[in-house]
């Protein structure tokens, strides 16, 4: 079913093949790339298939080798995906106020963008989706949990859309490791019209390698894996990313400290005169209306505190986005803020 969700340019796009991609043995002596030969421990090209990468992260999340494709950051998987099953002319749906990426993507792709805003309580209007769908919509965009948000879809939510929607769901979880909701990686057994993104810039802590995870069928894996460029991950964010997965007692205990002081956080700044609303989060941050958020957000400038302004989003008037940080910066961070007036 998916293979007709694919441009019909992409079906038949036959990739660039590296000599490396076609060697089925164990090479011993490389003279295919045009390589330096003389060891700098960088001097020969990244693995193009990223498959020790690709394993570890398969093997975490329970899935097969073949649907799992990785990126440089999640926006090289969002712009992938874009170029796979829309062209010029064609649309997107998002549900603002959502990751800003989605919109920028599709838009430098010469594809439209649609928006079926959240309601006032940030859930998904079903309704108002379905009457805003139309066949131009090649691809929707779930963000959960959602950025500046903080809430999570459930998978009965994600099957609703389904339902209505033809076109491929694509669910980016960035934040799943801080939420106690199940992925929709779990989706994958009932249709092949699902992608999940997943990412190891959040909970993993490897902002600075950009690794963009794409979980779906292998077809579309498949798919992904011919159009992205050979070489995408350098041999330093392979090594870094296979390097911090082998650390899972580091991670887990990462993310128990975050997800106790969001929880701490959120308690802290409710109490404080400024704060009008801290709307639960199932991410690794806090979305807060203030009373006057620009004043806020120019004293905590102004101390040195970089937070994210998001009150030009829709249904998010007066309200800036906070990243939950390590013990002491929450201190630091509540601290500014009781000196408010």
């Amino acid at each position: 079913m998916i293979e007709r969700l694919l441009q019909p340019h992409i079906r038949k796009l036959v990739p660039y093949s590296t000599a490396r991609d076609e060697f089925g043995g164990e090479a011993r002596v490389f003279l295919d790339a045009n390589e330096n030969p003389f060891g700098t421990d960088l001097n020969r090209y990244p693995d193009p298939r990223s498959t020790e990468l690709r394993r570890m992260i398969a093997e975490r999340r329970q899935v097969s080798l073949e649907s799992v494709c990785v990126g440089n950051g999640s926006d090289e998987i969002i712009d992938l995906i874009i170029r796979a099953v829309a062209a010029p002319g064609d649309r997107i749906v998002i549900a603002p106020p959502t990751y800003g990426m989605y919109g920028v993507a599709a838009r430098v792709n010469g594809v439209e963008v649609t928006e079926c805003h959240l309601t006032s309580s940030f859930d998904l209007d079903i309704d108002r989706l379905k009457e805003t769908v139309s066949e131009r919509d090649k691809v929707i965009f779930l963000c959960s949990p959602n950025n500046p948000t903080g809430n999570q879809l459930s998978l009965d939510e994600i099957r609703g859309v389904l339902e209505i929607f033809p076109g491929l769901v694509v669910v980016d979880e960035a934040y799943i490791d801080f939420a106690k909701g199940e992925s929709a990686v779990r989706l994958l057994e009932m249709t092949d019209r699902v992608v999940v993104i997943q990412t190891l810039s959040k909970a993993w802590g490897l902002a600075g390698a950009r690794i963009g995870i794409a979980i779906a069928a292998p077809i579309f894996i498949a798919t992904l894996a011919r159009m992205k460029l050979p070489y995408n991950l350098s041999t330093l964010a392979q090594r870094a990313a296979c390097e911090r997965l082998s650390e899972s007692e580091r991670y887990a205990g990462e993310v128990s400290v975050l997800v106790g002081e969001r929880e701490r956080l959120r308690t802290r700044l409710g109490e404080l005169s400024v704060v009008e609303t801290v709307y639960p989060s199932e991410g690794n941050f806090l979305l807060l209306r203030c009373s006057d958020s620009a004043a806020v957000f120019k004293k905590l400038r102004a101390a040195g505190i970089i937070v994210r302004d998001r009150s030009h989003e829709p249904g998010c008037h007066r309200c800036l986005r906070i990243t939950v940080g390590a013990p002491p910066e929450n201190d630091e961070l509540v601290r500014i803020l009781e000196e408010f007036v």
